[in-house]
């Protein structure tokens, strides 16, 4: 086996040469085919896989190959955004948190007459 980590939904059932072997397959025949869909329904028909599974491997490996951009499914997108607006949002507490100190002490009565005594 490579260096290729598990899958974040559990162990597979096809090992890595299976996988290598499905996305080969595919890249290597793709050109008698109308289209890559086409191609991999045929092979993950051959293989005994499901097509989303093997059109994801192909997915991957074009990505790591540097084919393609890397992929981003809505969620990955969804994620990116949430934790854009999380920083913006601690940024902005923190904003609040240093302004409400300011404020809190500039209205203090026992604190005013000993800063204003200074002047």
């Amino acid at each position: 086996m490579t260096g290729r980590p598990k899958s974040p939904r559990g162990a597979s059932k096809y090992d890595e040469a299976t996988r290598e072997r499905a996305v080969r397959l595919v890249v290597e025949n793709a050109d008698r085919f109308a289209n890559e869909t086409q191609c991999v329904r045929h092979v993950a028909g051959q293989v005994g896989m499901h097509v989303e599974t093997l059109r994801r491997w192909v997915r991957e490996a074009r990505a790591e190959a540097g084919e393609v951009v890397p992929y981003m499914d809505w969620k990955d997108r969804r994620i990116e955004e949430l934790e854009r607006e999380l920083a913006e949002s601690q940024q902005t507490v923190e904003i609040l948190k240093a302004a409400t100190t300011f404020f809190a002490r500039e209205c203090d009565p026992l604190l005013r007459p000993a800063s204003s005594a200074g002047s």
